[in-house]
């Protein structure tokens, strides 16, 4: 199954998440490897629609929050280096929600 290119990417997620340093579960020193910051948080969003969305979802589990969907991908940065990431996505009433981005450890 693939999520629709459309699915919702809350920009906070990205801002206030995502791309800013956290004192715990941070992401924003790994997805600055790739060249992503804060100023170009545009560019990720844009990624994970073109570099992320194409790749096929696989069904985790049914939670009262709706259908949660793993997406597994390599994202190619700004400055061209490759991260392999995983993806949770939310699908509730044909619309997918992005929820998180995190390194994918169990990637070859």
């Amino acid at each position: 199954m693939y999520l629709p290119q459309n699915a919702v990417i809350a920009k906070e997620k990205l801002t206030q998440y995502l791309l800013v340093l956290l004192p715990k579960d941070d992401k924003s020193k790994f997805l600055a490897q790739a060249g992503y910051s804060l100023t170009s948080w545009q560019q990720l969003e844009q990624d994970i629609r073109t570099q992320v969305l194409s790749q096929p979802a696989e069904f985790l589990e049914t939670t009262r929050y709706g259908d949660k969907y793993c997406i597994r991908a390599k994202i190619r940065g700004v400055n061209g280096i490759e991260l392999s990431i995983l993806t949770i996505w939310m699908v509730t009433n044909k619309t997918a929600k992005f929820v998180t981005l995190v390194p994918d450890k169990g990637a070859s």
